[in-house]
């Protein structure tokens, strides 16, 4: 980042603080000015909380407090059912998390005498079903009793959870309480895409880890798509040579030398196993998902006799609707069916995931050999020719004991009898699927797509641009409301999907994923009459600390403080605080030192000199909910806003994405917003009185976006200087430009380019509107950052 730039980063977190399980008081400090800006509603918890004995995500569905405390401490012994392997399994992965959290070891073995935990099966406990459990807590001891391993498993993680609230080391003082809990839904699960950007099978695992530890129990692995073939096939092995590896778009493509620099990578039979193996072990099935007959592009550009037009494509370094489908030929059939053959037996879930999404039947529409197989079969189109092309895999799945499972575009032509439908266009495929007595999960977009950002900081990940924030996934209505009593029992549960176009890296999907992985398995899990938002948070208040305590990179974006600078006009600015949610207490610091719960409490709009460098986190009870965010508060950056204060003209694809250029050593790369349609932005009510210099920080990504039919809505402005400019015009888009400010400084670079110009005299507050006039749409230019900066004193 420039030292010019107004900035957001993170600082090193404040230490947690240690408090008792037997009770909370809370911080009563206000979490911000009522007359500040986008200050949300201050979240409050319930006058008998739970969160104080019980900090356990998802909320249990039954609790009874009782008195006294429990403590597990180094000379814990843990007792399991004599013989049991999978109980001896569990309570050793229990201890193993122990140790790594406080420090020690308890002992396993099967001698109940004495034991202070104790895992017992137990076939007539109530709430029914594998997945439940009760967690008996008295001074004494914890008894954790179960039908099946499943709820062990399950009890287990809630007493983990309970023994790591301080997140201290030594013995863990828990309070003495009953639990009965149990699943409302069956699938809770999340999907994570791996063909856009490969994820190793460690980092597929760190996933599945948090999955466990929030009682989610099922892993969708998109495994195939147009930019890469992720899992080996022994009798095709071009699949993964060919199609596994891609040339990216942009200065990503390219090494020091200019020269094509391939993104590859794939998984071999023995890793999926491994990672099916540590999955099931933590009661996680796994789910894969073979893309078809659309999103093929990379097989097909392995082996083009699949495809359509017999031509070899190449393996798609661009996001969005491709056209390239697999044919109908009885030649390809064999090749899906030899894949399902080697994939099948790997996943030994019953559920098998065959795509079925966005198909663009362009191909289809306009081959002389599909066109003669749809009239032999006496189809009326090509959507009731997908359906039969999902039939006959349905069939070959259930010929082999799986069950076909697709994205709601399945619906079109018919589904196969038997198919569970996963609803991803919003909930109208759910709807639909069920009062025609399909099984479906609820996965719809933009609700439950993780790939949206979760605020709209400057320091939030990239992605789509509308904001799906940790409130609105705990919002979610699983069953939709239209559905009666049996209609409603075809509701399997719900899943978070992540795709991963604009998550290159891990820290990436690990905060994207969580907390609103949180949220969902709350929704998914608990009684829809025991969900609570503000309950919630305070038991997040717990489990944030419990992220870092695990090396999981969550987000902490609902609780981060946000700065709002104002100028005014005796030298100083005007600074608001404030975050998402409303929750906790802001503590500040202007010397440079890191907040603590002690330092000075925001209560309102700050006056402060320029410059001043101002640290602020948000508390909860002692513990810290977010890392430390920074702000330089200066002549720029209190005049200054980013790509993602500007407001966009029209909105209709607006991205948050991250600049291909490389990365500077030990830096990160920009965060760049813009629509990609047209890449248009308003400065709101600017204030231009004494202002003299305009300066506007730009970039360029590659518009490596397949946009079909909509590919004509781009808009292109014709280059009125050699090389293009950027034009900015006073309260519209239309009209002569007030400045051009030409871009061929920034065509010299891949990365940031600041260009600057004087502005003419202007009175009083005015909308600025910027265009890039560059006479086409590749690259794409994008602003970073534009500062109205004033005249000399």
């Amino acid at each position: 980042m420039g030292t010019t730039k107004r900035q957001l980063v993170l600082g090193a977190m404040a230490c947690v603080l240690a408090v008792t399980m037997a009770g909370c008081q809370r911080d009563s400090a206000p979490a911000a000015a009522a007359n500040a800006p986008d200050v949300p509603e201050k979240a409050t918890a319930p006058a008998a909380s739970e969160a104080a004995t019980t900090p356990v995500i998802p909320r249990p569905a039954k609790v009874e407090a009782r008195e006294g405390r429990f403590v597990l401490g180094p000379q814990s012994r843990i007792a399991v059912p004599a013989g049991h392997a999978e109980a001896l399994r569990i309570a050793n992965d229990f201890a193993a998390r122990v140790q790594k959290a406080r420090g020690f070891t308890p002992q396993v073995g099967e001698a109940a005498d004495g034991a202070a935990v104790v895992f017992a099966i137990d076939p007539n406990i109530k709430p029914a079903g594998d997945e439940a459990y009760v967690l008996d807590i008295t001074p004494q001891g914890a008894k954790i009793s179960a039908r099946a391993p499943a709820g062990l498993f399950y009890g287990a993680i809630t007493l983990w959870q309970l023994a790591t609230a301080d997140v201290a080391q030594g013995e863990a003082g828990i309070a003495a309480q009953r639990i009965e809990d149990a699943p409302r839904f069956a699938w809770r699960g999340l999907m994570l895409d791996v063909a856009r950007h490969f994820r190793t099978p460690d980092e597929v695992k760190e996933v599945l880890d948090q999955m466990a530890l929030h009682k989610l129990n099922t892993f969708h692995w998109h495994l195939t798509d147009d930019q890469g073939w992720r899992i080996q096939i022994d009798k095709y092995p071009r699949l993964t040579q060919v199609g596994g590896c891609r040339i990216p778009a942009g200065a990503a493509g390219r090494d020091a030398k200019g020269k094509p620099k391939p993104y590859c990578g794939f998984y071999t039979k023995d890793e999926i196993r491994d990672v099916v193996k540590y999955a099931a072990q933590r009661n996680i099935t796994v789910v894969p998902e073979i893309d078809l007959p659309g999103h093929a592009q990379a097989a097909i550009a392995a082996y083009p006799q699949l495809g359509v037009t017999g031509k070899a494509p190449p393996v798609s370094p661009d996001w969005g609707i491709h056209s390239w489908l697999f044919n109908v030929d009885d030649g390809t059939f064999k090749f899906l069916e030899d894949v399902l053959d080697e994939v099948m037996p790997l996943f030994p879930g019953r559920y098998f995931h065959l795509g079925g999404d966005e198909a663009v039947k362009d191909q289809w529409g306009q081959s002389p050999a599909v066109q003669a197989k749809k009239n032999e079969l006496g189809l009326k189109d090509e959507m009731q020719l997908q359906s039969w092309f999902m039939g006959r895999l349905g069939d070959y799945l259930e010929k082999h004991g799986k069950r076909l499972l697709g994205w709601d575009e399945i619906l079109e032509g018919g589904p196969p009898a038997d198919a569970t439908v996963m609803s991803w266009r919003g909930t109208d495929g759910a709807i639909e699927a069920a009062r025609a007595g399909h099984d479906v999960v609820l996965s719809p977009s933009p609700a439950l797509y993780l790939n949206h950002v979760q605020s709209d900081a400057p320091d939030e990940t990239p992605g789509r641009a509308d904001v799906i924030s940790l409130k609105s996934v705990y919002e979610f209505k699983v069953v939709p409301v239209q559905l009666n009593a049996e209609q409603a029992k075809h509701v399997l549960g719900a899943q978070g999907n992540l795709w991963t176009e604009h998550h290159r890296t891990q820290q990436r999907v690990e905060r994207a994923l969580f907390p609103r992985g949180a949220a969902l398995a709350e929704v998914t899990w608990t009684p829809e009459d025991r969900l609570d938002w503000n309950d919630f948070l305070q038991r997040l208040a717990f489990q944030m600390p419990r992220y870092r305590l695990t090396g999981f990179d969550a987000a902490d974006s609902a609780f981060a403080v946000r700065f709002t600078p104002q100028p005014k006009a005796d030298g100083k600015a005007s600074l608001a605080l404030s975050n998402q949610t409303g929750f906790g207490a802001i503590h500040y610091t202007v010397d440079g030192s890191e907040p603590t719960a002690q330092s000075p409490a925001y209560t309102h709009p700050l006056d402060l000199p320029l410059p001043t460098t101002v640290k602020a986190t948000a508390f909860a009870d002692g513990r810290a909910m977010a890392a430390t965010r920074t702000f330089a508060l200066d002549t720029h950056s209190v005049r200054a806003r980013d790509s993602n204060a500007l407001r966009a003209c029209k909105g209709d694809l607006l991205l948050r994405m991250e600049d291909d250029a490389p990365a500077q050593p030990g830096g990160e790369r920009q965060l760049l917003k813009a629509d990609v349609f047209d890449p248009c932005w308003i400065y709101d009510d600017a204030q231009l009185d004494g202002i003299a210099t305009l300066q506007v920080r730009v970039g360029q990504l590659p518009h490596n976006f397949q946009l079909h039919k909509d590919a004509k809505l781009v808009v292109t402005r014709p280059a009125k200087v050699e090389g293009g400019a950027l034009e900015v015009r006073l309260g519209s888009c239309e009209g002569e430009p007030l400045v051009t400010l030409p871009l061929a400084p920034a065509r010299k670079s891949d990365g940031l380019t600041t260009l600057s110009a004087p502005l003419p005299t202007q009175a009083g507050n005015h909308d600025l509107c910027f265009v890039f006039a560059s006479g086409g749409y590749n690259p794409m230019w994008v602003i970073d950052e534009v500062a109205l900066l004033p005249r000399a004193p």
